[in-house]
């Protein structure tokens, strides 16, 4: 008597569906080899240039901070600087023998140390500024590259999964285990919540939103 694996007793529609899975199963593991090894390969390349980014932004934050403490220092610092000029000269514009000429000149040059002093500090503000959105912004992309790596986890889980499947179809279904035991065995290789939620039918919402789409365990 045939088996129940013997081709010969399998039903057509049976048999169609087998070879419908061993050649478009290897198709779709193909596919996702691919996408994932393209993904890391540009991952791998876009951390690399954030990291050596890194280092001049750190700088740059260094020579931000030392501008802004350079002025906003009393008297050693550019912001007193004009009164250090005042008090130098206080007592040249209080003598009643100095010309007014002179004195008009003085005066002059005062009000240039001022608008100096009030340009650099303009100039220095808006660095910082810029400095820290630079760097907030660098880690956002940071945050994004972890997130392509879970991406690259999931997809590397369902490659080997789909491998497995395969070969469990090529074999005519000899020694694959229950549905159940599958499961099990899937579901015991997630590393993050959304695939345990998934696994389950949960929905968890907008991945955009969805608290649990953290990269603490990076």
């Amino acid at each position: 008597m045939p088996s129940s694996n013997d081709p010969a007793c399998k039903s057509p529609d049976s048999q169609s569906l087998t070879e419908l899975c061993l050649g478009v199963l290897p198709v779709w593991e193909r596919h996702l080899a691919t996408s994932r090894s393209q993904s890391e390969v540009a991952v791998t390349q876009m951390l690399k240039a954030f990291a050596d980014i890194g280092p001049h932004i750190d700088l740059a934050e260094r020579q931000s901070q030392q501008i802004t403490e350079a002025l906003s220092q009393c008297d050693a610092g550019v912001s007193g600087l004009t009164r250090a000029c005042e008090r130098v000269l206080a007592p040249v514009l209080a003598d009643p023998l100095l010309p007014a000429s002179a004195g008009a000149a003085m005066g002059e040059v005062l009000g240039m140390v001022r608008r100096a002093v009030d340009a650099l500090e303009n100039i220095a503000k808006p660095f910082t500024h810029e400095t820290q959105m630079v760097a907030e912004q660098v880690d956002r992309m940071y945050m994004g590259f972890q997130y392509q790596d879970r991406i690259s986890q999931m997809m590397a889980l369902i490659e080997g999964d789909i491998v497995r499947l395969h070969e469990a179809f090529a074999a005519g279904g000899v020694g694959a285990p229950a549905l159940s035991d599958w499961l099990m065995r899937l579901e015991s290789q997630y590393a993050m919540t959304e695939q345990h939620q998934d696994h389950q039918e949960k929905d968890s919402g907008d991945p955009g939103n969805n608290s649990n789409n953290d990269t603490t365990f990076f």
